[in-house]
Formats: structure tokens, C-alpha cells, sequence
């Protein structure tokens, strides 16, 4: 039975195109599956961030561009090992690829955008191209909500200020939605990252 599952995960992981995993180099803004045999509540689609790195639970952060899909799976492995009374098994491949960069306009003007990233519980992880001005709840409605497992109080807004810091900002998009906090019209800025996480236990 479980040879039959191997096979059917590599069937899967095999309907992507054959570049992406055979040798291909993670880039910020892919979007990886992550699928763990033995506990499906790990399995998920995670997004590259612009510093390469990818977040877990019970794995924490692992370090994802620029290295292979193999090389990734291999990490996953380790760090989830302890978890396990024998060592998982973990299958990792390309779910979208970053888009590429665009291409030198000719003719009319493109209308320029932002880069937002979104991560985590939500319903289409990924990379998102911006209008300037758009809001917060703006943003979010694009992104299609959330997964039945978002912890919709504890959404993260991560910014990277002028000096270059990290600023973190927690919303509660129950709160935002009922109209109980402000917060639903700050403007999204370029490189702005979401986090929607895990909700716990009795959350």
C-alpha cells in the first residue's frame, strides 16, 4: 500500500513541467507544495520569500532559494525528523513558478505596480502584482480569503521601513471586517509581505 502511495505522489509531483524539478534553482516568489506521509495536517503550499526563505510548522524556517528541490525535501526532512519515531517521508516540488520579469514595454505605457507577497493560511499564496494605492482589505478580498485553518486574528503585515528594518504589524481581520478596529485602509506598499498563520489548538 504504501509503495502504491509513493507512486501516486510521484505521479503528482511529476505533472510539473520537467525543468522545475530536475535541477531547477528555487527563486523568491515560487510557490512550493510540501506534502509529509505521515501528517497531511503539514501539508501545504508555502511562497519563497524575497530573502529566499520558506516557514513550517514543527520545521521553522528553512532556507529555500537558490537551491534544488532535492536539497529542500532533504532539510524538511531533518528538521521534521524528530517528530517522528522514524524519519518522514517528505515530498517537495514546484507548485507556480515566480513570475518573470517583465519585459521592456513598447507602445503604450504598462500602468506600474507593486510587488505584495502572501504567505501561510490563505486561499492562493503567492506573489501579487499591485495597483499603487490599493488597501489592505483590498488586497486581501484579490487573494480569495483564507483556508478553513487561518488564524484570521493573528494575520502579520511585514514591512520593511526606509532604514531598512523589519516593522511587524498583527491585524485582526474578524475585528477589521465587523468594523470593531482600523486598520483596513493603510495602503499597501511594494515588498509588503502577509502572513496568514496556523490557527491553534480550541482557537
Amino acid at each position: 500500500m504504501r509503495q502504491l502511495i509513493f507512486m501516486v505522489i510521484g505521479l503528482v509531483l511529476g505533472a510539473v513541467p520537467a525543468f522545475a524539478q530536475d535541477g531547477y534553482r528555487i527563486k523568491p516568489g515560487d510557490v512550493l507544495s510540501v506534502e509529509v506521509l505521515e501528517d497531511s495536517n503539514l501539508n501545504r503550499s508555502v511562497l519563497v520569500l524575497p530573502d529566499g526563505r520558506i516557514s513550517l510548522p514543527m520545521a521553522g524556517t528553512v532556507v529555500a532559494g537558490g537551491r534544488t528541490i532535492e536539497q529542500v525535501q532533504a532539510e524538511i526532512t531533518q528538521k521534521l525528523g524528530p517528530n517522528f519515531a522514524s524519519a518522514p517521508n517528505v515530498y517537495v516540488g514546484i507548485n507556480t513558478l515566480a513570475a518573470p520579469p517583465a519585459a521592456v514595454a513598447r507602445g503604450p505605457a504598462v500602468a506600474p505596480t507593486i510587488d505584495v507577497y502572501v504567505m501561510g493560511e490563505a486561499a492562493k499564496p503567492g506573489k501579487y502584482a499591485v495597483t499603487p494605492g490599493t488597501t489592505l482589505l483590498q488586497f486581501l478580498a484579490e487573494t480569495g480569503g483564507f483556508s478553513k485553518f487561518a488564524a484570521t486574528k493573528r494575520i502579520q503585515l511585514r514591512r520593511v521601513d526606509a532604514a531598512g528594518g523589519e516593522r511587524v504589524y498583527t491585524i485582526d481581520y474578524r475585528a477589521l471586517e465587523s468594523g470593531g478596529a482600523s486598520g483596513g485602509s493603510t495602503i499597501m506598499a511594494d515588498g509588503d509581505v502577509i502572513i496568514v498563520p496556523q490557527r491553534r489548538l480550541f482557537e
